[in-house]
């Protein structure tokens, strides 16, 4: 079955401000779940400008303790793989990332986009969609799919959160119209 959950925020600030706070944004002390994130590629393609980056987050298991007893479910960590392509000449970033833990049980994926925004070229428009299916799992299929799009939802606020305080603690106020 899966769950999709969709996501939409405009940033009053410019393009290259809510990029590089973006890059930045974890490990901070705002999400304790984010252990490290570390670069595992970098390249930037000279005949169109686009930097591509490969990033590893590992985070803590947030699964709650009554489902870890399912032994899949039991373990410290789970890793986050983060691909972007970031187009400074056309001011976009595209995001793909999945999840590279329970691989066999569970598909979480995440497609965003940070664009200039059509209201105002000196916004910034983030575009979200995150979808998670849970499988092998039996039973604890709905389960499991119910907590995730709880779990996505808010950790998508949450995200938005600490992105507006990043950016007001790095660039000042949001900008007006």
């Amino acid at each position: 079955m899966g769950v999709t959950v969709d996501v939409h925020q405009v940033y009053k600030y410019p393009f290259e401000q809510v990029v590089a706070s973006f890059l930045r944004k974890y490990p901070n002390p705002m999400d304790k779940n984010v252990i490290s994130v570390k670069i595992m590629e970098e390249k930037r393609d000279e005949s169109t400008g686009i930097i591509y980056r490969k990033r590893i987050a590992v985070c803590q298991n947030v699964v709650p303790e009554i489902l870890r007893k399912v032994s899949i479910l039991k373990v410290p960590n789970i890793q986050l793989e983060e691909e972007s392509w970031l187009n400074p000449r056309e001011r976009n970033m595209a995001i793909r990332s999945h999840c590279l833990t329970w691989t066999q049980y569970a598909s979480m994926k995440e497609e965003s986009v940070f664009r200039e925004s059509m209201e105002n070229p000196n916004w910034t428009e983030f575009i979200q969609r995150g979808r998670i299916s849970i499988t092998g799992a039996g039973f604890l299929n709905c389960i499991l799919e119910t907590f995730a799009s709880t779990f996505l939802r808010q950790g998508a606020q949450k995200g938005i959160r600490i992105m507006e305080m990043l950016l007001k603690e790095q660039c000042g106020a949001p900008l007006a119209e």
